[in-house]
């Protein structure tokens, strides 16, 4: 009789692991290692750069002469600015999506297990939630406080985008609660906080990934907004605060492309990166989507090995 400790065993059980696990496709690959260089220039880069304050006598100066991305209309060095900026932003970024899954997952998913008046108290407050502008609060807000740090900014945006992910959230947690593990957990006298981290949880840790990445996206985007718009963490540094001094200095219609361009070049990118990491993710909540993309990789490898025995039988 085969025990746990048999090879066959082990090797067979280390399989169904590895099988469990999500395939690291090119599409999951190119977006971890684009946000990973980002990210890793967000943490690394403001130790290897100056004051991003401190102004030069060259102002304006094009990329060069000891400045890797030129200088700003004042003089100060863009390539300090950006490094301080991608870390501010993806400060922002990181705790609003941590706070806005965390709302969600606490409003949808222990709500919906409770049900009762707890849940319906609950959706009454993820649908408040719902419809309550990020712009008009955050231009409030503008009004009444005149110093509005990082923490204030990431507080509002994760304030005003929580609930719609609850609402998902709720709706895959009634539909997990009537299954039979979690029945039999109820059965076997479970204890509630027990059955939502071992039962529940798991089956979700997708969804959650998905939706922190979103949130990510959504914060970086939504703060690059409003700080162009002169509406974002006053005495900090982001990629929109960036943004918004390039427009005030008038960069574009200077020319002075190397101002404004980088900050741009990065939220686009590491949107994209993140946006490749979701779709890897949807592929893994879904197989369908997997299968989907397995069968448009075959067919596209199978149509070039026909043009290329085209072309070779008309050479």
């Amino acid at each position: 009789m085969a025990t746990l400790t048999d090879p066959a065993v082990a090797v067979g059980a280390v399989g169904r692991r590895r099988r469990k696990l999500p395939r690291l496709t090119p599409k999951l690959a190119v977006g971890l290692g684009l946000c990973g260089s980002i990210a890793l220039f967000g943490i690394i880069g403001p130790f290897l750069v100056g004051d991003p304050q401190r102004v030069d006598n060259v102002g304006l100066q094009p990329p060069g002469n000891g400045y890797l991305l030129g200088t700003t209309q004042t003089g100060q060095d863009v390539f300090a600015q950006l490094a301080h900026a991608t870390r501010g932003s993806l400060v922002i970024g990181l705790v609003v999506g941590l706070l806005a899954v965390g709302l969600a997952a606490f409003f949808g998913i222990v709500g919906a297990y409770i049900g009762g008046w707890v849940d319906e108290g609950f959706s009454l407050f993820s649908n408040v939630m719902l419809v309550l502008p990020g712009l008009p609060l955050m231009i409030v807000i503008s009004s009444y406080v005149e110093n509005k740090g990082i923490w204030l900014v990431a507080g509002v945006l994760a304030l005003t985008s929580w609930a719609g992910g609850a609402r998902v959230l709720r709706a895959v947690t009634l539909s997990l609660r009537s299954r039979d593990y979690v029945a039999a957990s109820r059965v076997a006298g479970e204890k509630t906080w027990r059955i939502l981290l071992v039962e529940i949880l798991p089956n979700l840790v997708p969804l959650l990934a998905s939706m922190f990445v979103f949130a990510v996206i959504g914060a970086i985007l939504g703060e690059a907004g409003l700080a162009f718009i002169g509406l974002g963490a006053s005495g900090s540094w982001t990629w929109g605060t960036m943004l918004f001094w390039a427009g005030n200095g008038l960069a574009l219609r200077l020319g002075a492309l190397w101002w404004f361009v980088p900050p741009g070049l990065l939220i686009t990118v590491f949107g994209a990166g993140l946006a490749m990491i979701n779709f890897s993710i949807d592929e893994i909540i879904n197989p369908k989507l997997r299968d989907q993309t397995r069968r448009a990789r075959r067919r596209w490898s199978a149509s070039k090995q026909q043009i290329a025995a085209a072309e070779e039988g008309v050479r």
